[in-house]
């Protein structure tokens, strides 16, 4: 069980804090006994504040049954709406965001955080003209712009499996890829990203136009962040054709990262049904379909792998349940490939909740989300995903990184030097992660 220190309180689970899930009870017993007195709305906010917390402590099912209770005797409730619709799209269930978060809009059309969770629903889906209208209710233009460019099926996929070797393992993994037909070029691949990315030089040479552009913030200086649609991408064997693509260029028009000519990101895999097999230091892409996911469930039963819950925010940022020190199950970030030799980063106030050890004197300076940071060095006794375990290992803490970016508590991820001895496979439509020791079968 979590130390409670200076009077520090997560909200979790039973392992976790027992007496918030106790509180929760007494919430819900309290209301049961009073519901003939308070009324209906009245009822619904005690059973929200209930729902909320389930929410924040990763308790999806829980949070979204308690959330369909609000909306039974309170349907124009705008918060229980759109956390419901929110947790049907963290695990791919679109005919129930759809559902929700349409009932949430029709509450309240301007509202930009249902806007944005409709417009990533719709994009998902491919049904990218459904999604323009909603990026520009949620002020996000150059996604209305580039999505709205995008005519006839997008991410048309040519092959059936591929394997391909990583040209090195670190400080970043590496493929081999072409772009339009041209030559091979070097990418790096990412979950944590959205998009396919290319070089500046690789999107001139490519002959991509682009459709939107805007300035950003980026390392330190000034960059422009442009975005169009690739004919075909091909990795080995594997083809896609009429995608997204983005790049960035200096205000001089040049490259702004010479280590490699584009990054694969979380847009392309989870159109696929990949493995991340860090053992063999390859990268295996599949055809999504029926009978491949039952071979990888095959694969992975065989190996005595069980599937682990995966989750999907904010277009691209993946998560499951794991385990950091102490902390008990809880959501963590997972991500495959980027850039690191760090095995997890602490969020927050995490490590110190969790009374992991850091070294406060020796500052790391290093960027996140493209701005810079500051980190510091830590060793957590022990880190968990499913039967995958790491003890004592170099990790970050990040104490100005937030523990709640999505409304739900996240105490960390799991990064680039955890899955070293492991093979990771995503499956983006049953919304499962296997992670078995060795190389793939």
């Amino acid at each position: 069980m979590i130390r409670k220190k200076k009077e520090k309180v997560l909200v979790h689970d039973g392992e976790w804090d027992r007496r918030s899930v106790l509180r929760g009870a007494a919430v819900l017993a309290g209301a049961a006994a009073t519901a003939p007195l308070l009324g209906g709305a009245a009822t619904a906010r005690v059973r929200g504040a209930d729902a909320d917390a389930l929410f924040k402590a990763g308790e999806f099912d829980q949070a979204a049954r308690a959330y369909e209770e609000i909306l039974k005797t309170d349907p124009s409730n705008l918060n229980a709406a759109r956390r419901r619709g929110f947790v049907a799209l963290l695990s791919n269930r679109f005919a129930a965001a759809e559902k929700y978060l349409t009932m949430a809009l029709k509450l309240a059309p301007d509202d930009k955080q249902a806007n944005q969770y409709l417009a990533d629903c719709y994009i998902r889906q491919d049904r990218f003209a459904f999604s323009v209208p909603h990026w520009k209710a949620a002020g996000n233009e150059l996604n209305a712009a580039w999505f709205g460019a995008v005519h006839g099926e997008p991410y048309q996929v040519h092959g059936d499996t591929t394997q391909v070797p990583w040209l090195q393992m670190d400080p970043f993994p590496l493929v081999e890829a072409s772009v339009n037909g041209g030559s091979t070029k070097r990418f790096q691949f990412y979950t944590g990203a959205p998009a396919l990315s290319l070089s500046a030089s690789v999107a001139k040479e490519a002959g991509v136009s682009a459709v939107a552009k805007k300035q950003i913030d980026y390392l330190g200086g000034i960059a422009w962040r442009k975005v169009g649609v690739l004919q075909s991408f091909k990795v080995g064997g594997m083809e896609l054709r009429n995608l997204p693509v983005a790049w960035l260029e200096s205000e001089s028009g040049e490259d702004v990262n010479a280590q490699s000519d584009g990054m694969i990101g979380m847009w392309v895999f989870y159109h696929l049904l990949p493995t991340f097999d860090y053992a063999c230091r390859s990268l295996i892409l599949r055809r999504k379909t029926p009978a491949t996911a039952r071979k990888v469930r095959a694969a992975a039963a065989r190996a005595g792998t069980e599937p682990l819950p995966l989750y999907l925010a904010r277009e691209h940022q993946t998560f499951s349940r794991g385990s950091i020190a102490d902390s008990g199950t809880r959501v963590l970030g997972v991500g495959f490939g980027g850039v690191g030799e760090i095995a997890a980063g602490l969020h927050g106030e995490a490590a110190e909740l969790l009374d992991v050890r850091v070294d406060h004197d020796r500052p790391i300076e290093t960027f996140a989300h493209s701005q810079p940071a500051v980190a510091y060095p830590c060793y957590p006794k022990e880190l968990r995903l499913g039967d995958a375990v790491a003890r004592d290992v170099y990790c970050y803490s990040d104490p100005h990184l937030s523990l709640s970016p999505h409304g739900f508590d996240v105490l960390g991820h799991f990064a680039h030097c955890f899955y070293k001895p492991y093979n990771v496979t995503t499956d983006f439509t049953d919304m499962n992660l296997y992670i078995t020791r060795g190389k793939a079968a």
